[in-house]
């Protein structure tokens, strides 16, 4: 088994350049308990954000691969190898898994960085052990969640249990690959299903040597499989797919409902489905730290270069101190430079690929169009590196209309609006197709328990950006999708409510 690359986390770029230079990197799929190529033998190329190096040649995985890795998994669950093991035996085998993923995080971490471009800071500090917790809680928690008696005639006995669905297909999106990866695959794997994970053609390194660790730790083979390639091949095939019973997905609005649309072409597969957003952080006059406040909405647009589903990318301000406060995050933004990833004090990376960073650039162009201001950032830097870097962006003068303000732009663009009253936060902050996540700062507790209230949103933060952990549900309303990652819910996702009923004679 491959052992960890590094037995102490380094500290320096060059340091970490090095680690680069002994880097093994794997391309292949992990299909039944092996590395493999894609069947019809294609690949396509991992291009590094950073430098446009190239860093490995990935299988290009098809309906062919995946309709053996839904057999190796349809077989495993029927097997009952792992679907008839003891909760506490899962439970097991998961935290060795967890105890693999730290002891290799500084690879784990390289991988995120050179994929898709964010800080190693970021990926070594949040990710790898992010990834780590939520398997970790998932793990404990499933020898803990007891089915149910309903309340019968004394005669009779009504039983309420959980059992796994059978063959999971989990899609996940590149910008953080291991730990929506852990949100899928961890209550899948814990609650006894077999599991297809299908990582993004922009970042999929970390997932294929996630499957190895998977094995070392005792996961038995096919009930874990990897199969990189594209959306339009492999993941359409894994959608359609009249053996795949579950299928969750994290990305895009319109992916999202393109695969309902499988699912109802085919065989009625449960499909859960984390989408879009556009999520309003509210900040009123009154708020108790306006420099607290604005430096965690800088974060909240420029952290992971504001390739975050719940980027607070509408900053609704209220008009007595918006121009006090734009002048605050132009300040707190300066913590927020584009540099070099693999530069420890390095805080905001490069963005994944030219696609994503042409859509960015695009973006600020249609906000000047449309007659938004840019105070802060808007332009393309450090070309010079070959990688991709744009400038973290504040547009002031924004109205709920414009398309900067009701786009998901997936990029560091902020769009700052403002508002005069509370009912005007609310219906601004409503006025949208999304509902993912919402933050609301002020020192009225009224206010807030009301705004709060009044959100459209599947979390909402008081006096902070972007809280929680493990023990809360993460989802959203309207088309933000359905479904909660995190938390006892997301077992509900994974499994079939049996009702047993007993007659006593």
């Amino acid at each position: 088994m491959n052992q960890p690359v590094s037995s102490s986390t380094p500290t320096s770029q060059a340091e970490w350049q090095a680690l680069t230079e002994r880097l093994s990197l794997e391309g292949r799929a992990y299909l039944n308990g092996a590395y493999q190529w894609a069947a019809k033998g294609e690949t396509f190329l991992s291009v590094s954000p950073i430098d446009g190096r190239e860093l490995a040649a990935i299988a290009s995985c098809d309906q062919s691969d995946a309709d053996q890795a839904v057999m190796a998994a349809r077989n495993a669950f029927e097997a009952g190898i792992w679907s008839q093991l003891a909760p506490a035996k899962r439970k097991a085998v998961l935290l060795r898994f967890v105890d693999l993923i730290e002891a290799n995080g500084d690879e784990l971490a390289l991988l995120e960085t050179l994929d898709m471009g964010k800080p190693i800071s970021h990926a070594r500090n949040v990710d790898v052990p992010a990834t780590a917790r939520a398997i970790r809680w998932t793990a404990e928690a499933i020898d803990k969640v007891y089915g149910e008696l309903a309340p019968t005639p004394h005669n009779q006995i009504g039983m309420i249990s959980r059992e796994p669905m059978g063959v999971v297909a989990a899609i996940v999106p590149w910008n953080f690959p291991m730990i929506m990866a852990a949100w899928k695959i961890a209550p899948a794997l814990a609650t006894g299903n077999s599991v297809i994970l299908k990582p993004s053609e922009k970042s999929p390194l970390s997932a294929i040597r996630l499957a190895a660790l998977a094995e070392e730790a005792g996961v038995p083979s096919g009930v874990f499989n990897v199969l990189p390639g594209y959306g339009h091949t492999v993941g359409k095939a894994l959608a359609l797919h009249m053996d795949v019973d579950c299928l969750v997905f994290t990305g895009s609005t319109n992916v999202a409902k393109q695969l309902m649309i499988y699912a109802g072409q085919s065989n009625m597969k449960r499909v859960w489905l984390e989408a879009g957003g556009k999520s309003p952080n509210i900040v009123f006059a009154d708020a108790p730290d306006l420099k607290k406040a604005a430096a965690e909405a800088a974060s909240a647009i420029a952290f992971n270069q504001g390739e975050v589903c719940t980027a607070g990318s509408r900053l609704l301000v209220e008009n007595s101190i918006r121009a006090e406060f734009v002048g605050l995050i132009r300040e707190a933004l300066k913590t927020w430079r584009p540099g070099h990833p693999l530069d420890p004090a390095t805080t905001c990376g490069a963005i994944v690929d030219q696609g994503q960073l042409d859509r960015i650039i695009d973006y600020i162009g249609i906000g000047q169009s449309e007659g938004a201001c840019l105070v802060e950032g808007g332009q393309r830097i450090m070309e010079d590196t070959g990688g991709l870097f744009v400038q973290p962006t504040v547009f002031d003068g924004v109205n709920n209309q414009m398309r900067i303000a009701s786009e998901e732009i997936f990029g560091p663009v902020l769009s700052v609006i403002g508002f005069d009253t509370a009912d005007e936060a609310i219906r601004i902050a409503n006025d949208s197709i999304y509902g993912l996540a919402a933050a609301v700062w002020t020192s009225n507790i009224n206010t807030a328990h009301k705004v709060a209230k009044a959100l459209r949103a599947g979390s909402v933060w008081i006096n902070h950006y972007d809280g929680g952990d493990m023990t809360a549900p993460f989802g959203g309303f309207k088309q933000s999708g359905n479904g909660r990652d995190k938390s006892v819910h997301a077992f509900d996702k994974y499994t079939e409510l049996k009702a047993t009923w007993l007659v006593l004679e």
